[in-house]
């Protein structure tokens, strides 16, 4: 336990240039395998499938130097597809790309596992990729993968360099939840595809403890991902990592203050996630640990832990500090005070279901409305560009219409069902009492 506290102590220079930080990660993480050429993973040579990037505004709104009326003229209105009845503006989306986990954790699906779907009723990566760009155009700015383990896919790596294209276009954030079994081996990759950040999911420090909680072994690939995070961020890779840990009264509780004390000379953010009630997890509300209640076991050995001013009005956990640690301790308080009213969030499942809330059981296809021009099947690429070629022969819409300039019929569509979905987003999700009685898919067939 000693050892696994005192990461950081290896003398690693900090480069201040770019092109110091490249040279420095890739001498760093030389120990990676790379990819054969010919395989899933090798996205080097793939082409480029999405549709040509459009120039970069020569407005730079990150630019401190931009004057207020360059600011407003460059500015549009927020989508109002992606704006719902109670004026909340969706910047957030969270793309399940896989049902498939090489773990079996107790909270996210049951003992003997959950029925997968058929192959061809998940999503392709041109379909993903698709979907993306149609979300980052109406205003997301943030997009994470998930799973089951988004890391099993064999295409992981050329789909995450297809979404990173999008920066272009408005994306500011690729970010990645993974329980980190085999993230070690496609890291740096990653990051050269555009990985801003990493929710790495571990909920227990003891090997054992791991293994009853996730029903597989595995604790020790973990511990070197986090490792090799930490190396490459103290290199300057900029990784944002926060660390999620569900906690189950009776079962790890008892370490909620060894994960804080990972915070001490680590630049890492600890998020205690209360248990929340999902299909086949055995919820209960005794087995829940509220969130006052962590805060009191933390403040039992550090007194001064405190609460730190939120990020953004969105940020999901509530974030405290111990004076004189490196890192954060966050809270995601789902179940005893939900942060409904912030929610930027939407979902879209592997199989291709918009889901406006993770709680909610309402769903919209948006697989079978893409599909429809393919005539139901999956769509790859020769396909996609097809569609693409007869959207833009549409794009340009008649003098006076009052259709989406920009748009095709197909695009259009998917808004519009869009749009009405998140018209459809309640103002806030049911809550004790209710949850655990309403159907609701497994987590690990929502996306983590």
């Amino acid at each position: 336990m000693e050892a696994l506290l005192q990461f950081g102590h290896r003398a690693l220079c900090l480069r201040t240039t770019s092109s110091r930080h490249l040279f420095a990660l890739k001498k760093s993480v030389s120990s990676v395998a790379a990819p054969p050429v010919n395989s899933p993973d090798s996205y080097h040579d793939l082409p480029v499938h999405s549709l040509p990037n459009p120039q970069p505004s020569s407005i730079d709104p990150s630019s401190s130097t931009i004057s207020p009326v360059a600011r407003f003229k460059d500015a549009k209105p927020f989508s109002h597809y992606l704006t719902d009845n109670f004026s909340r503006q969706h910047t957030y989306l969270r793309i399940s790309v896989t049902e498939r986990c090489n773990l079996r954790c107790t909270y996210c699906m049951p003992a003997e596992g959950v029925p997968l779907s058929p192959s061809a009723h998940s999503l392709t990566t041109p379909e993903i990729v698709y979907l993306s760009e149609l979300f980052v155009k109406e205003g997301v700015t943030k997009i994470r993968l998930t799973g089951g383990e988004p890391t099993v896919r064999k295409d992981i790596l050329p789909l995450m360099h297809e979404i990173g294209f999008l920066r272009s276009k408005g994306l500011k954030e690729l970010c990645l939840t993974t329980n980190g079994i085999s993230l070690h081996r496609k890291l740096e990759a990653m990051v050269e595809a555009g990985l801003t950040g990493v929710n790495l999911s571990l909920d227990t420090l003891d090997p054992y403890q791991f293994q009853i909680i996730t029903r597989r072994k595995g604790f020790d690939a973990v511990i070197k991902s986090l490792d090799r995070i930490l190396d490459m961020n103290r290199l300057g890779a900029g990784i944002k990592l926060k660390l999620n840990v569900v906690v189950m009264r009776g079962v790890n509780e008892r370490e909620i203050v060894p994960f804080v004390e990972m915070g001490r000379d680590n630049d890492i953010e600890v998020r205690f996630i209360e248990y929340m009630p999902f299909d086949g997890n055995k919820w209960s509300e005794q087995k829940m640990l509220s969130y006052k209640e962590m805060v009191e076991i933390i403040r039992q050995k550090y007194p001064g832990l405190c609460k730190v001013r939120e990020e953004g009005k969105n940020e999901t956990s509530k974030t405290w500090h111990v004076p004189g640690f490196r890192g954060k301790v966050g809270f995601i308080t789902s179940m005893t005070e939900n942060f409904c009213g912030s929610c930027n969030r939407l979902r879209i499942t592997s199989d291709g279901n918009l889901k406006v809330c993770l709680f909610g059981n309402s769903e919209v296809s948006l697989r079978d409305l893409l599909r429809k021009e393919n005539h139901g099947e999956p769509i790859e690429w020769a396909a996609m560009e097809a569609m693409k070629q007869i959207e833009m022969d549409r794009q340009q819409a008649p003098a006076g219409s009052t259709e989406l300039l920009g748009y095709g019929e197909q695009e259009r569509g998917l808004l519009d069902v869009i749009g009405m979905a998140v018209k459809r987003k309640k103002e806030r999700h049911a809550g004790m009492g209710q949850l655990e009685n309403m159907k609701n898919r497994p987590m690990i067939l929502i996306g983590g």
